[in-house]
């Protein structure tokens, strides 16, 4: 496994290479030779990025998100050289608004992904706080595995998945453009772009003949809060602009789907004794057909609880209604 956390070290390059530093009211050899073993560090990091962008790869994923993650490590469980690129290393796994794993419908998707060795139902399996199959009173096939997720610990155990898996590269970059090139149809005059690779943040070139976008939520994503909209992929990072208008410019049409997140309440100012008791599975249930149990004991789960609208926060929906784009506009959700 090769990481290559992508540092600004090109300032800090500079002055190793032209000799000078800055002035320091500490001043004294101790200080500059601190600073030097500063910049050796981050020159070698540089190398070892240079070194891992110069290779050619099987394969190359965009997005290091949940689609991103079983791309590129079924890639890898394949013997496919594969380079997983994305904005920043230490948020891989992370679960950006929604807490949770499976329901109907996605419970059955992450049945299927883990009968291809996928790897989220098996982080689920040692991750989870509480486990419930939901629609118990129906037929298996319309039986909704759920489990409620403890955030840190899901992105621990995908980052070490990830991070440990053979054969995968992970490059914290942002990619902004595709190599395209185009090629001739046999026995036609018609000719057809075939991907070559991606252009990074910084002009370089990586070549692959298989490229997997996976950018989600960040292919020129926008965040609403109210009616005040501003370019995000989620809350605190910035939007693949770049890649969105090469895709357009590629001929594809590009569409948006808008979901809401709700907000956050502190339990340590909710009555929990007004509230209707909704327990995990006693025994809890695990998403991976590879495993017999999961991590957490039944009495151990939390318990969740069911919660509804007083007539106070129904008059304030009511008198702000205008305020909330997604009524003032026709979206298009998800689902």
């Amino acid at each position: 496994m090769h990481i290559s956390p992508f540092p600004n070290v090109l300032s800090a390059l500079g002055l190793l290479l032209r000799g000078s530093s800055p002035t320091s009211q500490s001043g004294g050899p101790s200080w500059l030779c601190r600073r030097c073993r500063h910049q050796q560090i981050g020159l070698k990091m540089y190398r070892r990025q240079s070194s891992s962008l110069s290779k050619r790869y099987d394969v190359i994923v965009v997005g290091g998100g949940h689609a991103g993650t079983e791309a590129a490590c079924a890639a890898a469980r394949m013997g496919a050289q594969t380079l997983l690129l994305t904005h920043k290393i230490d948020t891989i796994g992370a679960m950006s608004c929604n807490p949770s794993f499976g329901g109907i419908g996605k419970g059955h998707l992450m049945k299927e992904i883990d009968a291809l060795d996928g790897i989220c139902a098996r982080i689920c399996d040692k991750s989870g706080i509480q486990y419930k199959i939901l629609n118990r009173r129906k037929g298996p096939a319309v039986w909704g595995p759920r489990a409620q997720i403890d955030r840190d610990l899901y992105k621990q155990h995908m980052q070490d998945e990830v991070l440990g898996t053979p054969g995968l590269t992970v490059v914290a970059a942002a990619v902004e453009d595709l190599v395209l090139g185009e090629t001739t149809v046999q026995e036609s005059d018609l000719t057809k772009q075939r991907c070559h690779g991606v252009v990074l943040g910084d002009g370089h070139r990586v070549i692959s003949d298989t490229v997997v976008l996976t950018a989600g939520t960040f292919l020129r994503g926008t965040i609403n809060i109210g009616l005040t909209s501003r370019p995000a992929g989620r809350m605190g990072d910035e939007p693949a602009v770049g890649l969105a208008k090469t895709i357009e410019n590629a001929g594809f049409k590009m569409g948006r789907l808008k979901t809401g997140t709700p907000p956050r309440l502190d339990g340590k100012t909710i009555d929990f004794s007004r509230l209707n008791e909704m327990p995990g599975d006693d025994p809890p249930s695990p998403f991976s057909f590879i495993n017999e149990s999961v991590w957490i004991q039944a009495e151990d789960q939390v318990m969740c609880h069911m919660t509804h609208t007083t007539p106070g926060v129904d008059k304030v929906v009511m008198e702000t209604m205008d305020l909330n784009r997604h009524v003032k506009e026709e979206i298009t959700g998800p689902r």
